[in-house]
């Protein structure tokens, strides 16, 4: 082996060992474990946050379970402020919830938008609180497909497709859908809506057919919500948090309650976002097909 070639593999070991205490330094230094950092008193309820579009479902999973291991804590606040997201993560938000309120009360707080599925991970709340001017509702699923067929022609690229089943490239931006392709698609389409008034009508405790008339994907008002019972009182963070506490059985205002951080480690951030960044370009350039409800 050659000095130079002995010379680089000792700089990328170092610099390995570098990010590596880079890490473990500002991790404690930062973010600390996942202990809390003030103890949880008798009058308290916890509060959960989603925010933005649900990709994924752990860290709120994470919180619920969090608070319901704590006997302390007899009330939870859920603060939805989300336009929905991906079907399968909204679903296991959605379970989780309605785990939650079998043994504790959680309260949801609707901000300025909680559609499509950020309603639908607050359908099996104990209780729905939603400003007047919220937007929420939108029951319904989309997939959205784009075709650059005639693109790639115009500028020269050719693409061949070797398959197992007439299905497995359906809804690729390579070809025109056909008339299969698109009844196969709009099935998968309506079975996910069906489970989503499902959900609402179970969560809400309303006859299936009163949700199928509003599940075509409208956007409500909190007002109008609250008329239609998707919604059972108007008010803001505040008044569900003091509900809560009622709940709770707290005399007084009751003290909220945040979950402690989880641990961060910045090497596997930075590892995780390399790798992440080249996935997404080659999983762009596949069919990235995904179900929404937004």
């Amino acid at each position: 082996m050659s000095k130079k070639v002995i010379m680089i593999t000792a700089g990328c070991l170092m610099f390995l060992v570098f990010l590596f205490m880079v890490s473990l330094l500002i991790s404690k230094a930062l973010i600390g474990n996942d202990t809390e950092t003030k103890l949880i008193t008798d009058k308290g309820v916890g509060l959960v946050e989603v925010k933005g579009m649900i990709i994924d479902s752990r860290e709120t999973v994470r919180q619920l379970r969090y608070f319901l291991k704590k006997d302390a804590v007899k009330a939870v606040v859920l603060r939805v402020d989300s336009p929905g997201g991906v079907v399968a993560p909204s679903q296991e938000i959605s379970d989780e919830v309605r785990k939650f309120a079998a043994k504790k009360k959680i309260i949801v707080s609707m901000g300025s938008l909680a559609a499509s599925g950020g309603y639908y991970i607050s359908a099996p709340a104990t209780l729905i609180y939603a400003n007047p001017g919220t937007i929420t509702a939108s029951i319904g699923v989309i997939l959205k497909l784009s075709n650059i067929e005639e693109l790639m022609d115009k500028i020269g690229i050719k693409s061949s497709t070797l398959k197992t089943g007439k299905f497995k490239d359906a809804g690729s931006p390579l070809r025109q859908m056909t008339s299969e392709d698109r009844a196969m698609l709009e099935s998968v389409i309506s079975s996910t809506h069906e489970q989503f008034v499902k959900a609402v009508a179970s969560g809400r405790k309303l006859p299936l057919e009163e949700v199928r008339k509003i599940a075509d994907g409208r956007v409500l008002s909190g007002e109008q919500a609250q008329a239609l019972k998707l919604v059972d009182r108007l008010g803001t963070l505040q008044d569900a948090i003091e509900e809560a506490g009622r709940q709770a059985g707290i005399k007084g205002e009751p003290e909220v309650i945040q979950p402690p951080k989880k641990k961060i480690n910045y090497l596997d951030l930075l590892v995780e976002g390399t790798e992440g960044s080249v996935s997404k370009a080659f999983s762009n350039l596949g069919r990235g097909m995904q179900l929404v409800y937004e």
